[in-house]
């Protein structure tokens, strides 16, 4: 079944290259992802200061995916965790959903509470599967050790997800990774958070957070770093050479979309899959 592609914020600015990753491997694995015109803003940024609006803001695109009888895939976490929690409440919670509709009724438009939501790795896990992963995979990537990392909002609030995974011990993505054909390093702290959610408040504290989550990935002998989140993507990639800059040290870490690292064992080429974006570079 075709799904509604929810882009968010980050992604099409500042991961253009785990957008691009993503349809390439979607197309490939027979995921159709439709484009929604008028998507925009899940309204996560909005939440620790006006929670209401916010959540309007997640119920406005969901009824977006409703008209046109679609389910929504997000590539971002903190979007997945919003747009799950707003698709929870308007179906389950009739009052809410009636408040809802009552203010966003000028616009022309009513929910029903029927557009559901997952993360695009949740689907690749779930409804394609390990099994038929692995047996897309055409490049050997065995000599490969990836140290993954889940972050915050993939799991958690962990009772919005009906227990996928476990959020004090997952293991999605690293049965993911060994289904593309490369290693999943288990490593120190590797829950710990990228630092994200300090960054506009202390930088220098949220910078050093994911600093300290590189030297684990590195003294364990990972060859890269795989994520699933592109704000993630910025603290871990985008800012390595702000890190090393601050802290004066050397990291050279690759960071790779997992979408980068399937699309590899499938035999798509580097530019295919946009690695020449990567700030570090992924030889």
């Amino acid at each position: 079944m075709p799904h509604a592609l929810f882009l968010g914020c980050t992604a099409p600015i500042r991961a253009r290259n785990y957008e691009l990753a993503t349809r390439k491997v979607a197309k490939r694995l027979g995921i159709d992802l439709v484009d929604i015109d008028g998507f925009s803003c899940c309204g996560f940024p909005v939440q620790a200061m006006d929670k209401e609006t916010a959540s309007l803001m997640a119920a406005r695109n969901l009824m977006l995916a409703e008209e046109n009888n679609l389910d929504v895939i997000t590539l971002c976490s903190a979007c997945t965790a919003t747009l799950t929690d707003v698709s929870r409440r308007l179906s389950k919670d009739e009052m809410y959903r009636v408040g809802v509709n009552k203010v966003l009724k000028p616009l022309g438009r009513e929910s029903k509470g029927t557009a559901t939501v997952k993360h695009f790795i949740r689907m690749l896990y779930e409804d394609v599967g390990v099994r038929r992963i692995s047996e897309a995979v055409t490049h050997d990537l065995s000599n490969l050790r990836i140290a993954s990392h889940y972050g915050c909002h993939y799991l958690k609030p962990s009772d919005i997800y009906d227990g996928f995974d476990n959020p004090e011990d997952p293991h999605t993505l690293d049965e993911l990774i060994r289904a593309a054909g490369a290693q999943a390093v288990y490593y120190e702290e590797r829950l710990l958070c990228c630092g994200g959610a300090v960054v506009g408040i202390d930088e220098r504290i949220a910078l050093s957070m994911a600093k300290e989550k590189i030297e684990h990935a590195k003294h364990a002998k990972a060859d890269a770093i795989v994520l699933m989140c592109p704000f993630c993507g910025i603290m871990y990639d985008a800012n390595q050479r702000k890190i090393e800059s601050e802290f004066e040290i050397q990291l050279g870490m690759p960071v790779l979309y997992y979408p980068q690292l399937l699309g590899l064992a499938m035999g798509f080429s580097a530019e295919e899959l946009g690695l020449k974006m990567n700030s570090v570079k992924s030889e």
